[in-house]
C-alpha cells in the first residue's frame, strides 16, 4: 500500500523569490482509490491552479521545489487559489482533495529568541511583522477553521518545545502535525517528542540521518508511538 502523496504545488520561504512566508503549500488527493490515480488528480489540480494564476495576471515560474512561486499578496489569497484549482480540476475541497503546509518556521525565528516562552516569529517577507508561538497557533488554528486543511510540517522552531507542546494540544487531534527541522530524523529527538507527547508525525529523510537502519529505527520507533511517518522524496 502505497501512501497518500503530499504534492507541492505553491512556493514560498527559503524556496522562493516572492512574498510568502509559508515554504509549501501543498495538495493532499485523500479521496483518490488508488496512488496513480491520486497523482492524477494532484496533476489536474496543477495545471488548473496554473491557468488561475495566469488568468489573474501572476507570474507561472517555479520555486526551487517546483512549486509555483507567484507573488501573492497574502497566505490567505493562496489557498483560495489552492482551492479554486481543486474546483476547476473537478473535485470537493476537503472530501476529496484538501491541504497541507510545510512552514519551515525555525527559518522565521527572530534572531536571539532561540528557546523557551521567549521564541518569537517575524514575517519578513510579506511584511506581517512578529508574533509569538501562541499567537502564531491562533493562526493556524483560525486557518484550519477556514480551510480543509489536514497537516501541518513544522509549524513552530526546531527549539521551541513549549510552543510544540501547545500546538499539539490545540491541534494535535484535528490534524497531522509533524516534525522535519523538529526530529531531523533522529530517534534521540523523536524520543523526546514522544514522552512529552509533541507532534505526532516525523517527515523522514534517508539524508539527513546518514544511514539506512537509523532511517528505518526512526520509522519504527513513530510506528510503535502511533505517530505517522510522511517519508520525503529526498
Amino acid at each position: 500500500v502505497l501512501p497518500v502523496p503530499l504534492v507541492n504545488v505553491i512556493n514560498g520561504g527559503a524556496h522562493a523569490n516572492n512574498s510568502l512566508d509559508i515554504q509549501e503549500f501543498m495538495i493532499v488527493p485523500h479521496g483518490a482509490p488508488s496512488f496513480s490515480e491520486a497523482i492524477r488528480m494532484a496533476t489536474e489540480v496543477f495545471h488548473a491552479l496554473g491557468g488561475l494564476l495566469r488568468d489573474d495576471g501572476y507570474d507561472t515560474g517555479v520555486g526551487d521545489e517546483g512549486g509555483y512561486a507567484p507573488r501573492l499578496e497574502s497566505t490567505e489569497l493562496a489557498f483560495e487559489f489552492l482551492l479554486r484549482a481543486i474546483e476547476k480540476a473537478g473535485y470537493t475541497p476537503g472530501t476529496e482533495i484538501s491541504l497541507a503546509l510545510d512552514v519551515a518556521a525555525s527559518e522565521l525565528v527572530q534572531p536571539g529568541s532561540a528557546t523557551g516562552e521567549a521564541v518569537r516569529y517575524r514575517f519578513i517577507k510579506s511584511g506581517a511583522g512578529e508574533c509569538s508561538s501562541s499567537q502564531l497557533i491562533k493562526t493556524y488554528a483560525d486557518w484550519c477553521e477556514r480551510y480543509p486543511i489536514v497537516s501541518i510540517e513544522d509549524g513552530l522552531g526546531e527549539n521551541d518545545w513549549n510552543g510544540w507542546k501547545e500546538l499539539t494540544t490545540v491541534l494535535g487531534s484535528k490534524l497531522q502535525l509533524v516534525g522535519d527541522d523538529l526530529f531531523v530524523t533522529n530517534t534521540e529527538r523523536l524520543r523526546r517528542g514522544i514522552e512529552q507527547g509533541i507532534a505526532n508525525s516525523i517527515l523522514i529523510k534517508l539524508n539527513q540521518i546518514g544511514t539506512l537502519s537509523e532511517t528505518l529505527a526512526a520509522i519504527q520507533m513513530a510506528s510503535e508511538a502511533r505517530y505517522t511517518s510522511v517519508i520525503s522524496h529526498r
